[in-house]
Formats: C-alpha cells, sequence, structure tokens
C-alpha cells in the first residue's frame, strides 16, 4: 500500500495556530497594548463628541425658543406672521433690549443695568421657563409668562437693588411689582446684553414703560413652531425673502448663535483633546512597526524551517497575515470597548455643558476605531512579518541569510498614506491634523538624519587611547550597527517628542489657555461717559480702588466705500459680512497700541495721519487688505484713512476691543463718548455708587460670565489631563519597544565579550553607557522639535500666545536619558543574567 504523503496545513490553520502560541509566548503583547491603546483614545473622544452633537442638536430648538427664529432690529413684516399661519404654525414674537431698571426711592433707590424681555401668550414655543418664588426656593417648571402689571426678574437683580418679591421695580415710566424670580430660560441666548440680569414682562405692559422709541435698539424675535416639514417650507421660504435684499436688518437664527460666548473654549476643548487621541494614535503607530519588527526577526529560523518542510511562501505569507488580521480584529475591538468605557468619564468630567441627558452614540466612532485599528496593525505591522515569507530554506544551516529588509516603499507608503487620511479625518481639523501629522513625520526624517551623523562622530570623537574603557565598548556597540542605533534613536526620539509635548501641554500651553481668561479679567464694562465727565469719572475709580483700566474714546461710523468704490450689502454672499455693512461700527482711536492687541501686518505708526489699523477677522471677512482706503460716515461726517496694520483680538480675553482704530490720540472733529473695562473692587455697595453719581453712564457686570466660562474651562482641561493617561502609556510603549529591538544582538554580544573574559561590571557600564548615550540625543532632538511643534500648534491651531521655557531643551534631555535607562533595566535585565553557554547555543542553532 502506498502510503499518502502528508500535506500542510491550510493557511488559516496554521495561522490561527501560530497566534495560539504566539500570545501564550507573550510575543504579541506589545502589539496589541498599542493597537488598543490607539483605538481606545480616539474612539473615546469620537464617542462623546457623537453623543455631545446628538444632544445640542436635539437641545437646539430649546436653546433658540422655536423651530426656527427670524431676528430683526425691526418688527418683521407681518408676511412673515401670515405664512407661518399658512403652514399651520405656532408663531411667538418677543422682543429685547437693554435699558435700566430702578428701585424705588423709598427703597434705596439703586439703578443697574437689565436685558429687558417682552413675551406674548404662547412663550416659549420649545423648552421651559423655570421659575420660583423667592431667591433659593425649588424650581418650578411653568407654561405661563408674567400677568399684565407684573415682572419675573434674575435672582441678581434683587441683591443688585436690594429688593425681594413683591416689591415694586421701576422700568421707564412704568412701575411693576416682580412677581417670580427666573432660573432657567431656555432661549436666554449670549451677546453682549444677555449677560446683564433679565426682567421679563408681559407685552402687553411695553407701551407703558414708553422705553421703545424711533432711534431704540430692541431686537425683535418671531419664534415658529410646528411639523418638520412645514417648518422647512418655512425656513426656506424665509432665507428666499432675506437673500433677495429686501429685507435689511434681518436674520435666521440657529443654535451655533445659541452660545457664542462658548463657543471658542468649546472649540478649543475638541482641539485639544482630538490633539492628544492623535499623538497616542501616532505613538502607537511607531510602537507597532517596532514590534512588529521584532516579532518577525524572532520568527526568522522558524519560518526557514517551516520553507525546508515543503510549505510554500503564499501559505507562510497567509498564515501571518491570517493572525495579523485575528490580532488586529481583537486588540481594536478591546480598544473600542474600552474608549466607550471611558468616554462616560467624559461626560461625568464635563457634566452640565448640555443641561439635558445625552442620547445614546451612534456606531461610526465604533466603526471609525475598527478600521483605524486594522489600518494601523496593516500599515506599521505587516509590512515587516510579511518579509518572513521570502526566508530561504538555506537559513536553517547558515543564520547570516534572509535577515529583515527595509519594507517595501510602496507596501508602506499606502499604508503610511492611509493613516495619515484617517488621523487627519478624525482630527476633525486641517490645520492640527496637518501640524500634528506633518510635525511627526518631519521630526522621523529629522531624527534618522541628525542621528546618523551624530554615530558617525560619535567615533571620531572618542579617543580610544585615553578614553575609560567601558566608554570605549559603548562607543563599539553603537557604532558597529550605525542602522540599529539610527533606527532606536529614532524611535526613542519620537516617543520622548509626544511626552515632551505632553508635558508643554500640561503646563504651558493650558497655561496660556487659562491667560487667555484669565480669573482676575475686567469683570465690568461702562458705556456712555461723556467727555465732560471723563476725569471725574477716572477720579471716581481710582478713588475705590480700581488700579487697572482699559479706557478709551469711541465713536460710531458707517462703512460707506473701499477705495473709493461704494460699499454695499449686495456686494456680499456671506451673511456674517452683510451684517456688518449693514450697521455703525464702534470706532476708536489711540496713540498707542492697545497692549492686548497683536499686529499680524503691517505697522502701527503713532500719530500717523489719514491711518487706520483693523482687526483682522473683519479684514478676512470683508476682504480688505493693507493698503485699501476706508471711508467712513461718522455722524454725517466723511472721514478717509488707508489700512496701515491688521491687529488680531481675542474677543474672549473680556478687554475693551473695537474692529477700528485710529492711530491718533485726538480726533477734536469727531463726537465721542467713552468706554472702559476693568475690574471692580470687592467692596458692597461700589457699584450702586457708581450709578448714583453717573445716572447715564451704562454699567455691565460681567462677573457671572467670566465665573462661568472659567467653570467650563475647569472641566475641559480636566477632560484632556484624563486622556492624557492614554498617550503617557502609548509613549511608554514606544520607549520599551525602542530600547528591547535589539535584545537578542546585545545578548549574544555580550556573551561573547563575556566568554572572552569581560565582567559583569563592566558591561554593566557599557550598557548604562550606551543606553544614556542614546536616550540624551533622543532627549535633545525631541525636546527642540516639541518646542517648534507646540509653538505651531498655539499660534496656528489654538490661537494664543505662547513661549516655551528655555529650560526645555535640558530637562527633555536628561528626561530621555533617565527613561532610556529605566526602560532599557526594564527590557533587558535579563541579559546579562542570561548563562554564555546557552546563548552561544542558541545563536549558533
Amino acid at each position: 500500500m502506498t502510503a499518502v504523503p502528508h500535506l500542510p496545513p491550510r493557511f488559516w490553520h496554521l495561522g490561527w495556530r501560530t497566534l495560539w502560541r504566539d500570545l501564550r509566548a507573550g510575543e504579541l503583547r506589545l502589539v496589541i497594548v498599542a493597537v488598543m491603546l490607539a483605538v481606545a483614545a480616539l474612539t473615546a473622544v469620537g464617542f462623546f463628541a457623537d453623543r455631545l452633537k446628538g444632544g445640542l442638536e436635539r437641545d437646539a430648538r430649546q436653546l433658540i425658543g422655536g423651530d426656527a427664529v427670524v431676528s430683526s432690529d425691526q418688527p418683521a413684516p407681518a408676511a412673515f406672521a401670515g405664512k407661518a399661519a399658512e403652514l399651520g404654525l405656532q408663531a411667538v414674537r418677543t422682543l429685547n433690549f437693554p435699558t435700566m431698571a430702578r428701585a424705588p426711592d423709598a427703597q434705596g433707590g439703586a439703578a443697574r443695568l437689565v436685558a429687558l424681555k417682552a413675551v406674548a401668550p404662547g412663550y416659549p414655543l420649545r423648552g421651559r421657563l423655570q421659575t420660583a418664588p423667592a431667591p433659593g426656593a425649588p424650581a418650578e417648571p411653568t407654561r405661563d409668562i408674567p400677568a399684565p402689571g407684573e415682572a419675573w426678574v434674575d435672582p441678581g437683580l434683587l441683591d443688585a437693588l436690594s429688593l425681594k418679591v413683591g416689591d415694586p421695580l421701576l422700568l421707564g415710566d412704568a412701575q411693576l411689582r416682580i412677581g417670580r424670580v427666573i432660573l432657567v430660560e431656555p432661549d436666554r441666548g449670549a451677546g453682549f446684553m444677555s449677560f446683564a440680569p433679565r426682567v421679563m414682562l408681559n407685552e402687553a405692559d411695553l407701551a407703558a414703560t414708553a422705553l421703545v422709541q424711533p432711534a431704540s435698539r430692541v431686537r425683535y424675535r418671531l419664534a415658529v413652531a410646528g411639523a418638520d416639514p412645514s417648518v422647512d417650507r418655512f425656513v426656506e421660504w424665509a432665507g428666499q425673502q432675506l437673500e433677495s435684499g429686501e429685507q435689511r436688518g434681518m436674520r435666521l437664527e440657529a443654535l451655533q448663535s445659541g452660545r457664542p460666548e462658548m463657543s471658542q473654549t468649546m472649540d478649543r476643548a475638541e482641539k485639544f483633546l482630538n490633539l492628544v487621541a492623535l499623538l497616542a494614535a501616532l505613538l502607537s503607530a511607531v510602537a507597532v512597526a517596532l514590534a512588529a519588527r521584532g516579532f518577525a526577526n524572532r520568527h526568522l529560523n522558524d519560518c526557514a524551517m517551516l520553507r525546508v518542510l515543503g510549505l510554500s511562501q503564499r501559505s507562510i505569507a497567509w498564515a501571518y497575515a491570517t493572525e495579523f488580521a485575528l490580532v488586529g480584529l481583537a486588540a481594536s475591538l478591546l480598544g473600542v470597548a474600552l474608549g466607550f468605557a471611558v468616554h462616560f468619564v467624559f461626560v461625568l468630567l464635563l457634566a452640565g455643558l448640555v443641561e439635558t441627558a445625552l442620547p445614546a452614540p451612534g456606531l461610526w466612532p465604533a466603526a471609525f476605531g475598527l478600521g483605524m485599528g486594522l489600518t494601523l496593525l496593516f500599515a506599521f505591522g505587516l509590512p515587516p512579518v510579511l518579509q518572513l515569507a521570502r526566508v530561504p530554506p538555506l537559513r536553517v544551516i547558515r543564520r547570516d541569510l534572509g535577515g529583515l529588509k527595509p519594507a517595501s516603499a510602496a507596501v508602506l507608503g499606502v499604508g503610511v498614506v492611509g493613516f495619515a487620511v484617517l488621523l487627519l479625518a478624525a482630527s476633525s481639523d486641517l490645520k492640527l491634523g496637518g501640524i500634528a501629522v506633518g510635525g511627526f513625520a518631519g521630526a522621523v526624517l529629522l531624527f534618522a538624519g541628525l542621528s546618523w551623523v551624530a554615530v558617525k562622530l560619535l567615533r571620531v570623537a572618542v579617543n580610544e587611547n585615553t578614553a575609560p574603557r567601558w566608554l570605549v565598548l559603548a562607543t563599539r556597540q553603537i557604532s558597529a550597527r550605525p542602522a540599529y542605533a539610527v533606527v532606536q534613536v529614532s524611535a526613542l526620539a519620537v516617543g520622548l517628542l509626544a511626552l515632551v509635548l505632553l508635558v508643554l501641554l500640561r503646563t504651558d500651553l493650558v497655561a496660556s489657555w487659562r491667560a487667555a481668561t484669565p480669573p482676575d479679567a475686567p469683570n465690568r464694562f461702562v458705556i456712555n461717559v461723556m467727555p465732560e465727565q471723563e476725569q471725574a469719572f477716572r477720579q471716581t475709580l481710582r478713588e475705590g480702588g480700581v488700579s487697572r483700566l482699559d479706557w478709551y474714546p469711541m465713536f460710531r461710523g458707517r462703512l460707506v466705500a473701499v477705495n473709493d468704490q461704494a460699499v454695499s450689502v449686495d456686494d456680499f454672499g456671506e451673511d456674517r459680512a452683510r451684517r456688518l455693512v449693514d450697521r455703525e461700527f464702534n470706532l476708536s482711536h489711540s496713540a498707542e497700541q492697545p497692549p492686548h492687541n497683536q499686529i499680524v501686518a503691517g505697522r502701527w505708526q503713532p500719530e500717523e495721519a489719514g491711518a487706520v489699523s483693523v482687526e483682522e477677522g473683519l479684514a478676512e471677512t470683508l476682504g480688505l487688505k493693507l493698503g485699501d482706503v476706508l471711508r467712513f460716515d461718522i455722524g454725517g461726517m466723511t472721514s478717509e484713512a488707508r489700512i496701515t496694520s491688521l491687529r488680531k483680538v481675542d474677543w474672549g480675553s473680556m478687554r475693551a476691543n473695537f474692529f477700528v482704530m485710529y492711530p491718533l490720540s485726538r480726533m477734536s472733529d469727531v463726537p465721542v463718548t467713552y468706554m472702559g473695562s476693568y475690574r471692580a473692587p470687592d467692596r458692597p455697595g461700589f457699584d450702586n455708587a457708581l450709578v448714583r453719581a453717573f445716572p447715564n453712564v451704562t454699567n455691565v457686570d460681567m462677573t457671572a460670565t467670566i465665573m462661568q466660562v472659567q467653570g467650563v474651562l475647569d472641566q475641559v482641561i480636566r477632560a484632556v489631563e484624563f486622556l492624557f493617561g492614554f498617550t503617557l502609556a502609548a509613549g511608554l510603549v514606544v520607549l520599551f519597544a525602542a530600547v528591547t529591538a535589539t535584545r537578542e544582538e546585545r545578548a549574544r554580544e555580550f556573551a561573547i565579550m563575556r566568554a572572552v573574559g569581560a565582567r559583569g561590571s563592566l558591561l554593566r557600564q557599557v550598557q548604562r553607557a550606551e543606553l544614556a548615550g542614546v536616550g540624551l540625543l533622543a532627549g535633545f532632538l525631541a525636546s527642540l522639535v516639541a518646542t517648534g511643534v507646540g509653538w505651531a500648534l498655539a499660534y496656528f491651531v489654538f490661537d494664543f500666545t505662547w513661549r516655551a521655557s528655555p529650560w526645555v531643551p535640558l530637562l527633555g534631555t536628561l528626561a530621555g536619558a533617565v527613561l532610556a535607562l529605566a526602560a532599557g533595566w526594564w527590557g533587558l535585565r535579563e541579559v546579562l543574567r542570561r548563562p554564555v553557554v546557552a546563548t552561544l547555543r542558541q545563536a549558533a542553532e
């Protein structure tokens, strides 16, 4: 009987067997941890962002008080309400404007700027008011509005005016009774005047106040609500009316305008979270590449034996591809599960940013995380492993054959491009993704080039006749393997780059973020100070203890021409540009450049006649540039000036800022009032005394707004710091993988030196010197690049000023040496303990 030849196992069966064996041996531990960390970091941010977006979209109707809102500076034409009725929609009109509220003289006569809101029955169409019978009482949801003759107020107004519920409140010519306090107003919105305490009254009482006059700056809002198809038709119709140009000063409101005082802070928070997640993914890519290369090196002999036993290259390639596909899928699923669990921590840390419970997340973050994990593994892990299929059978007797070569440029290039595209998509910001991905790619090339030069110079710099023996041997170890040294230094430098960047983010960048809106920022704005009151008003502030005061003249002007070409709203398609051209600007003049404004183009020349400085955002919106001649209509007087500088203005700084400024100390031909910002002394009665002394001055208290922004800032910084842990872990994985990448080569070299008589103490000195040298070089390079990347992120992405400490390179260099020594001690501690005979026998097999 003829014996049946033994057939090689199918590749999927072989892949499963090798996977089980390698898992038990711990061969894939670093690969799994690296992929899991990257996927967990990205999906944690993705799950939270998905839920937050869903919650905001769900609550958008409550934030604007309806399904759609038409906002205007004049009552909306009757056609808008008629169209809403035609479509079967509910409609409610409200109006808002700033005014002064007063307490009766018998109760102190204090006055305070308030944001007055007149409402009609049916308000609000979406959401619900929450009021209380007295400050400190439990909130009571209500569908009612103030009864005629009654006003509802914010609790803070009662304290400011020394009143209580039931007392009279004077508004213009009317006297209303305070009925309740407002705790939650769903469509409060933002804007400058929404920071003032709210006073809400019935629309029927508005005429009695006599506050609305032809020149009054009132904002009218027509809110509609109903079935979605009808709302969509109304929005489409209203949009057509507004685009026709026949309706001036009108716009459709949406969620984006609901809370703009938080937009900059939340935008920076999202960018910080995305940046930290990107760092984790980039580090994981390096860790996977190093771990996979080490894995392939350890399996060269096994694959040579499989070739001798008749297994084809194709079967070996498919077997390892199957193994890594299963590993990638399992690690990605673990990462998705970990990310899903971690995102609940973000929900807790950022509680309160969305008032109601967040909806469940969608499946997209999980699918994206799986795709990222598999791409990460196939792009950086599989190329060196696939070389195992090309190991020649002759390696069984000749160990010098079949070593790993650099991966195919085409395979690696496709993988890197795919990975970079996914990272750019995950960043949600091209600048952020470009700086992070491009910065790391450039850093790898820079590290490789500089480390190659350093290795070449090292052999020349060390004099073997006079240098200590351990230093000579360490130098020979490094220079004997220049390619390994370059890979090791580059990998260490990339890991240290991310760690140093994390430290800079945690300290300097976060400190700069806080400094953008510091706790001691001005908390009072005063406007309408007349020229004859200027000296007395400033003297009163100084006597009251105000030490720092932003003080500027202010006058209003309308832009009527640019370069002798008349300006019209029809010249612009963007809604914001049309609104800016359709209204007057607040202008100012000062010989000295405002210290909190940065000149980004041109120059500020004090007392330069015919010159003007423009805020860069306004210039971009209106298409203005240096050298353009602007013509303003200032109270019937024409003023022309050339743009000589562009300024960067941080509107979240709570400082006095202007779109347009003349670099002149005096402009005697324009009618001015004065405005200022300052931090009020913490003394009861200061504001009331100021209002009594200067009753025409409008005083806006920004304390609650600053506290709110700072509170949100504290929350998002805690969330960013929590995510740092993932990137820190990924960086440590890279360090460990880089140090242990040449473990077997070190073991053989040390075994040979021990065989010829080298003592263990000498070899320990050699190992420490080598690790410390590599760590010093990597730390120095990483610190320099981290400083540059940190500056680019601060300036181009997060939009604040940042200067790195000069100690960063020194501390980064020392940290690199310490971390390399620590990782080397942990990963290479058994190399010197391994018996010489066992190592040499293993090398000869």
